[in-house]
């Protein structure tokens, strides 16, 4: 039997086909789309999701920016990502409510908000109450689209496409992210000002609305309803529309999607994701206070793994649909994807790892979890179809609402895990600031230790913290140095005349008074350095014999070291007091963050790697085949059963 669109009349008679006009608002189509039009329908899908997360995800990319710029705590920044999610959270489940508005019209009319928030209202934020709100907006939007979008792939794919077509959707987030950290690596050296990355992602992403404003259509309730396997049932499922009671179909529908099945597997694919939110958002964090990396190094690491993931995402999807399964290829790219990560944290305290290992190590986690992650979304989308085709946006919803909800609580994890990458983030720049310009000073600090200098600090005269930081500084024994220190207190003129003299000469003189060789020499010395006569400088020589001779002999050799040290001492009271105080203050936590850091990043990777190794007992609650053999033979039966409906039909 023909299945082309015209052996069928309309599947809604009532229904219009919009007009570039009317399809501003009224985007439902009365029949199912030809393979170009739906392409084009899928594409307009797929480059708004790149689009809307290209705004949501600049705000990491841009984060060490961010926070100098409004002086943020590492826990207010990561508190923006958790209300945030939060707010997208509740935002996913609103948007299952709302699918009558359209779905169509959630996702044109939001990506256009969004695009204006981005450009216009994120860059006059100039307090970070004011960039809270506003990035809570973004993630309103951000949480119905969510929803809406799979929910247009879904409705504009059948299953045996349907890998393929959520592999491209997937794109949304990972190209977001690339595009993002593509455009970052390569401006952010020439732009630090956060301000222009949103502008310049506003631009783009306005542009990018205005078409799927224009262009976004949708099918209608009696279409979008029913299960559609390959594209060879199109004239059934139309046929079969004109009688559709619709209404008796979209009762009850979040009652039928909270089943272990679908809350289950949202549940397990939200953990599973732990790790891709935990770089999305702190990746150039993780690598600047461990590893060093700038901002632009990090987002060119972020590069591979998202172009990594991207492939995976489109090639596992055309495999998948090939072979008509999903479950092995979930199992299979967790278990690459589980194996990276194990690999990853391998890294976490060993400070000098380079570039290119990470990418490699990044690309392997990349492609397991774009793998995992075409055929979950398929799958999920078919599990809900099984239970209710008409309640696929339901459906998606719990999805969304369980993902954002997850998300929440996996970044208040990570703040309660790595505490470490607060104290790094809110005092490591400035201590490097300071650190580089008063490096010799600061090495003087280490020297002496952070509670002596405080003392000194508070009190120059302190005897005993004089000592103390004069023992370290020069390894003398502390009774030399109080010795030194007596003797150029109690007789400051008469050893600046003994120092004035060559060292071999004092020593002759001492041995043998009556050296008058060395006592000549010893005259011109002391006339030279202090530019006296010769009668004055054998008065000031012969006023120095007070000085006791063993005391002198300590002085001689202790002397100079001391001189030297109490020139590094000087030089650190030049560090201004503020910076001093800031040293003191937060130098000591700095330094135990940054022992504690990896030990902390490695638990949070080891509860990622959990996370995703949980994931895998949920893929056999899941609809679908294990066995290709199988798929294929049920694929046929199908067909033969949609021929032999369709012949009935046409009696």
């Amino acid at each position: 039997m023909s299945s082309t669109p015209t052996a069928v009349p309309s599947a809604d008679p009532g229904l219009q086909q919009p007009t570039l006009l009317t399809g501003l608002w009224q985007r439902k189509i009365p029949h199912y789309p030809d393979t170009p039009a739906r392409s084009w329908y899928l594409f307009l899908v797929v480059i708004t999701s790149v689009a809307l997360y290209y705004q949501l995800f600049v705000s990491g990319a841009v984060g060490n920016q961010l926070i100098a710029y409004f002086h943020l705590s590492f826990r207010y920044f990561v508190g923006i990502f958790i209300i945030g999610a939060a707010f997208g959270a509740v935002a996913s489940v609103i948007a299952g409510l709302l699918d009558r508005w359209g779905r169509a019209n959630m996702v044109a009319y939001g990506t256009v908000i969004c695009s204006l928030l981005t450009f216009l209202a994120v860059p006059a934020c100039t307090t970070k109450e004011a960039y809270l709100i506003v990035y809570c907006l973004v993630g309103i939007v951000e949480g119905a689209v969510l929803v809406a979008t799979p929910a247009l792939v879904r409705d504009f794919s059948p299953q045996l496409g349907r890998a393929s077509a959520m592999g491209f959707w997937t794109l949304g987030p990972v190209l977001g992210a690339l595009v993002t950290t593509e455009i970052s690596t390569h401006t952010l050296d020439a732009h630090p000002d956060w301000q222009f990355h949103y502008r310049l992602c506003g631009v783009i992403c306005i542009v990018i609305s205005l078409i799927g404003l224009v262009g976004l259509r949708e099918l209608s309730p009696a279409l979008r309803d029913q299960i559609m396997v390959s594209i060879k049932d199109r004239a059934l499922v139309e046929a079969r529309a004109r009688g559709l009671d619709v209404g008796s179909l979209e009762r009850d529908q979040w009652k039928q999607m909270l089943t272990f099945n679908i809350v289950g597997s949202a549940f397990a694919i939200s953990i599973f994701l732990a790790f891709f939110y935990t770089i999305v958002s702190f990746l150039p964090v993780y690598l600047a206070t461990n590893f060093g990396f700038t901002s632009a190094q990090a987002n060119a690491l972020g590069n591979w793994y998202w172009i990594a993931n991207a492939l995976s995402l489109v090639l596992t999807g055309i495999v998948s649909d090939y072979l008509k399964v999903r479950k092995p290829f979930m199992i299979f790219g967790a278990i690459i994807s589980i194996i990276g990560v194990y690999a990853f944290l391998g890294y976490t305290d060993k400070p000098g790892t380079d570039y290119y290992t990470f990418a490699i190590v990044l690309s392997l986690i990349a492609v397991g979890s774009g793998i995992a992650y075409a055929t979950w979304m398929a799958s999920f989308t078919e599990t809900v179809e099984n239970r209710n085709p008409a309640a696929t946006v339901a459906g998606l919803a719990v999805w969304g609402g369980t993902l954002r909800t997850v998300v929440t609580f996996v970044l208040l994890g990570l703040l309660l895990v790595v505490t470490a990458a607060g104290t790094l983030v809110n005092y490591g720049p400035r201590l490097q600031e300071i650190a580089a310009k008063y490096h010799t000073e600061i090495a003087t600090i280490q020297t002496v230790g952070t509670d002596t200098m405080a003392k000194l600090g508070a009190n120059p005269n302190d005897t005993a913290a004089q000592v103390a930081a004069l023992v370290k500084l020069t390894g003398a024994a502390p009774g030399d140095v109080q010795t030194t220190l007596a003797l150029n207190a109690k007789y400051p003129q008469e050893l600046a005349t003994l120092q004035s003299i060559d060292p071999a000469v004092l020593t002759k003189l001492l041995i043998n008074p009556n050296d008058q060789q060395s006592a000549a020499t010893a005259v011109g010395q002391v006339a030279k350095k202090f530019n006296i006569p010769p009668d004055q400088a054998i008065a000031r020589i012969t006023a120095a014999k007070v000085v006791p001779v063993n005391d002198l002999a300590v002085a001689s050799q202790v002397g100079p070291q001391l001189t030297t040290a109490s020139e590094q001492l000087k030089a650190v009271s030049a560090i201004p007091t503020a910076d001093q105080q800031y040293l003191s203050d937060h130098a000591k936590e700095v330094q135990q963050a940054q022992v504690d850091s990896p030990k902390q990043w490695r638990t949070w990777w080891w509860i990622c790697l959990i996370a995703q190794v949980i994931f895998l007992p949920f893929v056999f609650a899941m609809s679908g085949y294990w066995s290709p053999k199988k798929a294929a033979e049920a694929a046929a039966e199908h067909e033969e059963a949609v021929e032999r409906e369709m012949e009935s039909l046409s009696l």
